[in-house]
This record gives structure tokens, sequence and C-alpha cells, in this order.
């Protein structure tokens, strides 16, 4: 199924179990840029990545991750096959997406778990990259997911300990695993008040970037529901990124493929020790650092659209 309007068309690709929403906008004979959005659930929002990108020299292709956005099944409404969603299928998505648009190779791009998720589509299909450009770079290691679940609340002790408090946890149990349990849970209820808890606490984590404004992540219900579901389905088992699919050992196999890793330095959710290692481990890799933001803002994204050029320049 395909839309066009102007310079834009979007449609949906089928795929075992879903139907992925994808748009893309600009020249399609350009040089083809893939965006992957952040969350796990965040979804491509009001598209604003498509303004990144000079329409006259690239085709720009979004796509809505399985579970949230306009692709369908939404993930509350599909908790049954909730276990199918993980990176691998994430992945065989992206390549169902480039295969529809016949697209041979591309410029991968992605933020937050974006860029986790575009470091191991990459990996797994390198020959299909023609660079990569990354802002508020993670792996979604369990070093990671630590940090911003738990160690992070030395810093806001206030709010984490609200946080933990009503994470219910069962004897043993880490928090983000209570969180993923009650959401994904049979009383929708109770996943209701625990995707307000969970909003919460990421408000209150991200309140050092220069950007950040009080209130919540999101106002509308389903997609609060569909975000918190999503994120902490992948962050309680690491990213389905375990038993040698870890990002961080294998960053050298990306050698040869040029790669620009930016980041904020008042990333506290994410501090910038990951892209910092990944680019010791990536030679053809370069580490920019953005002094004065966090997760993300306007000069980082002002650096997506350089590097983006830079590599294309080199085709």
């Amino acid at each position: 199924m395909t839309g066009k309007s102007a310079d834009m068309s979007c449609g949906w690709a089928e795929v075992p179990g879903a139907r992925i929403y994808w748009e893309a906008s600009g020249n399609r004979s350009g040089v083809p840029v893939l965006f992957l959005h952040g969350g796990p659930g965040a979804s491509l929002g009001k598209g604003g990545y498509r303004k990144r990108h000079d329409p006259s020299r690239y085709w720009t292709i979004g796509l809505d991750q399985r579970g949230c956005g306009r692709s369908t099944p939404a993930v509350q409404d599909d908790l049954s096959r909730l276990s199918a969603n993980t990176t691998q299928a994430l992945i065989a998505d992206i390549e169902a997406v480039r295969r529809h648009l016949g697209i041979e190779k591309w410029i991968v791009t992605g933020a937050s778990w974006g860029s986790t998720l575009a470091l191991a589509y990459s990996l797994q299909y390198p020959h299909r990259v023609l660079g990569i450009a990354l802002v508020a770079v993670t792996t979604s290691s369990r070093e990671e997911v630590r940090w911003i679940t738990e160690d992070v609340g030395r810093i806001f002790p206030e709010a984490w300990d609200d946080f933990a408090k009503a994470a219910n946890c069962k004897p043993g149990e880490r928090l983000i695993d209570a969180y993923a349990r009650r959401l994904a849970g049979d009383d929708r209820d109770d996943a209701r008040t625990a995707a307000l808890d969970w909003d919460r606490w990421e408000s209150s984590h991200v309140s050092l970037d220069p950007l950040w404004q009080p209130g919540p992540l999101f106002d509308d219900e389903r997609e609060r529901m569909t975000f918190a579901i999503l994120v902490t389905h992948y962050w309680s088992n690491d990213g389905f990124l375990r038993n040698g699919l870890e990002i961080m050992p294998r960053a050298h196999e990306l050698n040869g493929i040029p790669g620009y890793l930016i980041h904020g330095r008042r990333d506290i959710s994410s501090p910038s020790v990951t892209p910092w290692k990944l680019h010791r481990r990536w030679s053809s890799s370069r580490l920019i650092i953005i002094e004065n933001e966090g997760h993300g803002g306007p000069e980082s994204m002002a650096a997506l659209t350089r590097s983006v050029a830079e590599i294309a320049a080199r085709l």
C-alpha cells in the first residue's frame, strides 16, 4: 500500500505478524538515508527528521518500528506476541522495507535507541551500509541499562526512591524486570499505573538536558503505554543483544565503514563513555562531542546533517 503527497510517499511493508509503516521523502534518485527512531517505541512522531537532509540530494526513509506508531498491530493490542518483538525482528523489518523500496545500499542514521538498532543492523548487513551517523549513542548493554534505571539514582535520589518504591519488585527482581512484568501483565489498570511511574522517572533523568522542559514525556495514554511496554521489554532483555551479539565487543567489525558518533557532554542518561569506547574500537569512526547539549539537541542534529553530507561526498 502506498500513498503520495508532493515529494513524499508512504506505505506499509508486510512482514510476519506485523505491517511496518514507512515513509520516504526527497529525491528518489538521490542518496538513500535511513533514519531509525528512539525509544524503543517512540515512533517517527511528526517527522522532523525529514527536514535534516537536502531533498534534492537525498532520499530520506523512516519507519515506525514494530509495535509502535503507525505500524500495526500496536504492541498493547498484541501482548500475546510480545516475545516476538526483538532486535532481530526489527532488523528483519528494516531489510523488508529496504527490499520493498528497491534500495541496494543506504546511509544508516539513528538517535538514542535508534543508534543501537543502527549498529546492530550494520553489524548484520555491513554490505548494505554506505556509512553510519548516530546521535545520543547507546548500545543497550546491561551496564547501560543498569545505569539509566538504577545507578543514575545517585544523582536523582528523591525521584529514584519514588521510582523504586513504585516498582513493586518481587524478592530478588531487578527494577527493570518488575516494570516489564507489570506493563505486559494481565492487570491493565496496574499497567497504566506502571506506565505513569515510568514516564515520571524518564522525565527526571533527562532533566539536566539544557533543552528539558518539566512535564511528562507523553500526554497521550496510548503513546505512553506503547513506549513504556517496549522500552522495558527491550531493556529487560539487554536489547536482545546477548550471547555474542553484544555491540561493543564487535565494533571492530565495522572498520572500513565511515561512522560518526555524535553525543552531548551533558547527557546524564547516557554518558559519553559509550561512544568513546565505540570510537576506540571502530577505527573508521569519528567521535563528535557537543559540549553544551544533553541527549540530543539542535547542535547534535546539525552535526548529523553534516556527517551525512560528508559520507555522501565520499561516494
